[in-house]
């Protein structure tokens, strides 16, 4: 992107530092597809590192847990780092720590050793998507912020819709230490393009040196402290809180009071504090807290339900882990059609009406999941997920752009921060929520349908006849067929029950989509465009023409 400059004297450097902006997008691109897709790669492959080192189930899920705690912690605070280190360094260092933590991970030799190499990985990948983000936004000029952002959103969400059929590939064929590995080369080719082809904005880095100075005067470190504390504990209930009975459990009891005043004495400290390390002014802004909101709630029903299409799959209908990605891939092909069309379209049509016909889409392609069933294949499986693929798309990109539309340059990154943090949380709690109800809907479901499984109905004797006369005729002693057949009877019945409590999931998850309608209508383009990292817009002077190539 280029600026008019008011000084000559900056010609010789500017011209030496221009760079295209689509370069400058594909660099840091990388690092956050690599983030995204480890959050869900390592799923489809539990079963076999949990051999590998030799840990139980409700052990081996700290995996994940690690990783996704580790992540929440670096996000918001994305914007301090920028302004002590710079926005490029804090991006190379934690890709470069993103990457040993991969290689590492590859290496490991029991759980402990590699849930504490996911940790690494999760300070990593925690400020690739925030930096990213500020990035982007910062390289494109404003009638392209669409476009940014459609970039932006194709590697947030691609990332977890690749990870299962990559990982799925990969176990299937290869040692599980893979689905660390592959991210070597490409890390190293991030980092190279990075190093090579990006650069801070002079206006962005000086006002950052000047709110550095401040901020090394004023250090928040009990406002960090209390970040990471309650942070730790949010993410700790989320994940573990459905293995543990929820609030039956004493441990996510109190871990959920911690939360609760960990938050309270966190707001208060960044509200009073000289130079807070989280900008929570930035929610002073209506846009800006509205479409981070939705963005929540969306990720929210997205990631349950990526997670719950692929169990469905592969526990009822019979899919292997790269059966089941495959089968999925319709939706990432569409996302990946639709965003970068949606961002050329974005300043044609009213944002919040794009944004409401998305989500519509997404709503009724959630609705048509509903009527899976144990006889459904992938081809009943493939409209509903390309709709919500078209919804994401044409959601996520007006949302993504407008809630930052007024956010000042130098704050670009702490904005990024806070919409990074909130939306990982919103997928953690829409995952926490989800699973919780598939239980509880299973229950029901099963109740329901025990009145109709008496055995003086007459379809219920006649599947009991012949269930026998089947076991009868392989040998077994009458007796034995007739408690094996009523026990076939109730299996079947326990199947059913969870197959209509996935139908009922899929429908909660589109009265959600729904039910964001009103805080997409909120969503108001602004006016003006926002000021410069000064603090007020930038004037040129018409006389000096000067090309600025903003690599940030």
């Amino acid at each position: 992107m280029t600026i008019t400059a008011t000084t000559t004297a900056a010609t010789t450097t500017t011209e030496r530092r221009k760079t295209n902006k689509w370069v400058v997008a594909l660099s840091v691109t990388f690092g956050t597809l690599m983030g995204a897709i480890d959050a869900s790669i390592v799923n489809v492959a539990l079963s076999q590192i949990r051999s590998a080192v030799g840990a139980t189930v409700q052990e081996i899920t700290w995996i994940s847990t690690g990783f996704g705690i580790a992540t929440v912690l670096v996000m918001p605070l994305t914007g301090f780092l920028g302004r002590m280190f710079g926005q490029k360094r804090v991006y190379l260092a934690c890709l470069a720590l993103f990457v040993v933590g991969s290689a590492l991970c590859g290496v490991a030799w029991s759980l402990p050793s590699l849930v504490l190499f996911r940790v690494i990985q999760g300070f990593g990948a925690g400020a690739l998507q925030p930096t990213e983000q500020a990035i982007l936004r910062q390289t494109f000029p404003p009638h392209e912020q669409g476009t940014a952002m459609a970039l932006f959103s194709m590697a947030v969400m691609v990332g977890p819709a690749l990870g299962p059929t990559l990982g799925g590939y990969i176990v299937d064929h290869y040692h599980w230490s893979w689905i660390f590995f592959i991210n070597l080369p490409v890390g190293a080719l991030g980092f190279l393009l990075v190093s090579r082809f990006v650069h801070e904005a002079d206006d962005v880095k000086a006002t950052m040196r000047a709110e550095a100075e401040r901020q090394k005067k004023n250090m928040d470190w009990l406002g960090i402290a209390l970040l990471w504390t309650t942070l730790m504990a949010v993410q700790y209930v989320f994940e573990e809180g459905q293995g543990d009975g929820w609030f039956d459990s004493p441990l996510i009891v109190t871990f959920t009071l911690v939360s609760i005043f960990g938050a309270i004495a966190f707001v208060i400290r960044e509200l009073t504090a000289p130079m807070p390390a989280v900008r929570l002014e930035l929610f002073k802004d209506r846009v800006f807290t509205t479409g981070t909101l939705a963005n929540a709630a969306v990720m929210s029903v997205l990631m349950s339900g990526m997670f719950l299409l692929p169990l469905f799959m592969q526990e009822f209908l019979g899919f292997s882990a790269t059966s089941a990605g495959f089968a999925l891939m319709p939706r990432t092909l569409v996302m990946l059609v639709a965003m970068p069309l949606v961002g050329k379209l974005y300043t044609r049509f009213p944002p919040a009406l794009f944004a409401s016909v998305g989500l519509f889409f997404a709503a009724f392609g959630q609705y048509e999941l509903s009527t899976l069933n144990l006889d459904s294949t992938s081809h009943d499986i493939v409209a509903g997920i390309a709709l919500q693929g078209l919804g994401m798309s044409m959601m996520l990109v007006p949302i993504s752009t407008l809630s930052m539309a007024n956010v000042p340059r130098h704050l670009l990154s702490d904005a990024a921060g806070l919409s990074s943090l909130l939306r990982q949380i919103g997928g953690s709690m829409g995952l926490a929520i989800f699973a919780s109800l598939l239980s509880r809907y299973s229950v029901v479901a099963k109740e329901g349908l025990r009145p109709w499984m008496l055995e003086q109905r007459p379809e219920v004797l006649a599947r009991l006849a012949s269930t026998q006369a089947a076991l009868v005729a392989r040998g077994v002693s009458p007796g034995a067929a007739r408690e094996a057949a009523i026990r076939s009877l109730g299996g079947g019945v326990a199947l059913q029950g969870t197959v209509i409590a996935f139908d009922r999931l899929f429908i909660t998850g589109a009265l959600l989509f729904v039910g964001v309608l009103p805080l997409v209508l909120l969503l108001r383009a602004p006016k003006a465009p926002p000021a410069s990292s000064s603090g007020a817009p930038h004037k040129a002077d018409p006389k000096e023409h000067v090309h600025v190539e903003i690599e940030v």
